[in-house]
């Protein structure tokens, strides 16, 4: 295969030449002065030893340094892992930090081919661990060479639609994330710059750094919802809001319309496939499908219980196959064999795909409570108390119960100004999907707590529904 990961990036470099392609407060590095760094880290890699198939955990700051090494990583050939609590040692030999990476910096200046092999595994990237540990999905260089990032002939249209609004692209947590990492590289394509985000966060962030794009988790989103309704900051250089990390609700994603105006992207992904789709704030001037994760550009099939194909619009689990997936997770066997399954992967996600084209998700096929032998999807209980006025997020957790198997809790946060009353909640419920559906508790809370991950922490509720039902 001609052109391996990430020879395309090399390329944007070189085309950007002099341009400005990241910046960080008063410096700005070139394409032509990353082009360098790249290749000196690569140089000082190969002098350690590092060879093709090798493992190099990258334990980095956001800074231009940092995605110079995490691509010099890739120009060697090397099996690259971020590092993070929980994450397991055994995927890397060589870790570098920032302070290595400076010392790596002192290398010559030589050109380098970029020596990644097909099958070997080009980077390892660690789930959440939301809903237990953190598992590795393992992507080779083939898979990557055949994501569409750093490919504008490549990009469907929705992501056309984005990249034509990454101007000045605000990256803040960690570059060897898949979704910081990703759009970095479309920014690139597109022909704009990497902008590095410093505290303070949202909004004085987009403002700062004169912001045209970023990424944010449904719960930042709320936040930052909050503070411009309650003091509005000059958000006039934002174009998009990329949303990821769990779904968003249509009453919120309409209220974020409202205030922040048409820049929310609402994104459907995994960290086993990349994007699966993508809503774009054009196609929500449409309000039904404000429900909706959008049209997907991948393969999908909706299946049944039993497994059985059927792309038709009934409700099922969501199988995929998009062109930059995993193969298979790190070190584990059983989970592999689970999830990828003849060149598809089991998002273990339940939806729909409309005869429009739209994708709807409906629930979590492992999301699941066990109420007197019936089941009940907790997304499906969620979406009916989110859809009441009063309240603006929901959330359900399912604990052991001696009589019924399992019982419903639900997390109720109330829209601004409103005080829900949590037995009407629990008719509603009943009413819409039956008596086993319905909560047998509704808390009432200010803000759902949040995992590291920056998704909604459902251990923690969990722990709080026990606290309740023990008392």
């Amino acid at each position: 295969m001609s052109g391996m990961w990430p020879q395309a990036v090399v390329d944007l470099l070189a085309g950007a030449g002099g341009r400005t392609v990241f910046e960080d407060g008063d410096r700005h590095v070139t394409g032509d002065r990353m082009l360098s760094m790249i290749r000196r880290i690569a140089t000082g890699l190969r002098e350690r030893g590092v060879e093709p198939g090798d493992g190099v955990g990258l334990r980095l700051g956001v800074t231009a340094e940092a995605f110079a090494a995490i691509m010099a990583a890739f120009v060697v050939g090397a099996r690259v892992s971020g590092v993070r609590d929980q994450v397991p040692p055994g995927a890397w030999s060589t870790l570098i930090d920032d302070e290595q990476v400076a010392r790596l910096l002192r290398a010559p200046d030589r050109p380098q081919a970029v020596r990644g092999r097909p099958g070997d595994i080009a980077r390892i990237l660690w789930t959440s661990g939301s809903t237990g540990t953190p598992k590795g999905c393992c992507q080779t260089y083939a898979s990557m060479t055949a994501a569409w990032a750093a490919h504008p002939d490549r990009w469907p249209p929705a992501v056309r639609a984005l990249a034509a609004r990454l101007q000045r692209y605000l990256v803040f947590g960690s570059l060897t994330s898949q979704v910081m990492l990703e759009y970095g590289v479309l920014t690139l394509a597109a022909g704009g710059t990497i902008v590095v985000a410093r505290p303070p966060g949202f909004p004085d962030a987009i403002v700062r750094h004169r912001a045209t794009a970023s990424v944010i988790t449904v719960g930042k989103l709320h936040q930052l919802v909050r503070d411009q309704r309650e003091q509005p900051a000059d958000l006039s250089s934002l174009g998009a809001l990329l949303v990821s990390g769990s779904p968003l609700p249509p009453g919120r994603l309409a209220e974020a319309l409202e205030v922040l105006g048409p820049v929310v992207f609402h994104g459907y992904g995994q960290t086993e496939t990349g994007m699966i789709a993508l809503l774009t704030p054009d196609e929500m001037h449409d309000s039904t499908r404000l429900d909706s994760v959008g049209r997907s550009p991948v393969e999908v099939q909706v299946r049944g219980p039993d497994e059985s194909r059927d792309t038709g619009p009934r409700e099922g689990e969501i199988y995929v196959r998009t062109p930059a997936q995993a193969s298979s997770y790190w070190n584990d066997p059983a989970e592999t064999a689970a999830v990828f399954k003849d060149g598809w992967v089991r998002t273990r996600d339940i939806g729909t795909v409309g005869e429009d084209g739209y994708m709807r998700l409906t629930g979590r096929a492992r999301d699941v409570i066990i109420v007197q032998a019936e089941i009940v999807y907790a997304g499906a209980v969620e979406r009916v108390l989110s859809g009441h006025p009063a309240v603006a997020e929901a959330y359900v957790v399912g604990r052991p119960h001696d009589l019924t198997g399992e019982s419903v809790h639900a997390f109720v946060v109330p829209a601004a100004g409103t005080a829900p009353d949590p037995a009407a909640l629990t008719r509603l419920v009943a009413t819409e999907l039956g008596e086993h559906a319905a909560p047998s508790t509704v808390a009432l809370i200010d803000r759902v707590p949040v995992a590291a991950s920056g998704k909604p922490d459902k251990h923690a509720l969990l722990a709080a529904a026990d606290a309740v039902a023990t008392k």
